[in-house]
């Protein structure tokens, strides 16, 4: 019968790194739902709502500092803890 090993096992990320990722993807979901929304619901009548400042302007930035954050996440290195 072979003896089970208690070493801890490594982690490719570190704590920092999951917490990084998840506020980053927090962050693509604002920036997604600040992009939903602006439509009419007669398909007949225009709305200029949809050409708002909010989804060509604030959206699409605050998705890509999400993308960049998520990339800087997995790219950071962890503390090793010795």
């Amino acid at each position: 019968m072979a003896k089970k090993d208690n070493t801890p096992t490594d982690f490719v990320f570190g704590k920092q790194n999951y917490i990084l990722l998840l506020i980053s993807l927090a962050v693509i979901v604002i920036g997604f739902i600040l992009l939903s929304g602006g439509g009419s619901d007669n398909p007949n009548e225009f709305s200029k709502e949809i050409f708002s400042d909010r989804r060509l302007i604030v959206a699409p930035i605050v998705i890509l500092t999400g993308y960049f954050l998520v990339i800087y996440a997995i790219m950071k290195k962890p503390n090793k803890e010795v």
